[in-house]
């Protein structure tokens, strides 16, 4: 990766970052209130504005230690990514001969 490419990569993340830090401060507005309908609608609202559920799945573990009733939330939260972003079946091309 050149220079250019990882400063253009930095620039896109952290914009990526600011977007999703808003709209977790709209849905869930603090880790201690976090439920699992809020963060069902947090990962709704990023997919629907095109960033990646699993990278913000991956954003809230990191700061699981300050979410009550994490065990349970975890579960669900796991469940609507892979729900989400994943067929489980590979995609197969419409008639093909």
């Amino acid at each position: 990766m050149t220079v250019e490419n990882q400063f253009n990569q930095s620039n896109v993340d952290a914009s990526t970052q600011n977007k999703m830090e808003e709209i977790w401060r709209i849905t869930c507005g603090s880790w201690e209130n976090c439920s699992q309908s809020n963060i069902q609608n947090f990962l709704s609202q990023c997919e629907e504005v095109s960033i990646d559920p699993q990278y913000c799945l991956n954003w809230i573990i990191e700061h699981s230690d300050q979410i009550p009733n994490w065990a349970s939330i975890s579960n669900n939260a796991r469940e609507w990514v892979i729900d989400h972003t994943s067929t489980g079946n590979p995609v197969e091309p419409e008639n093909q001969q």
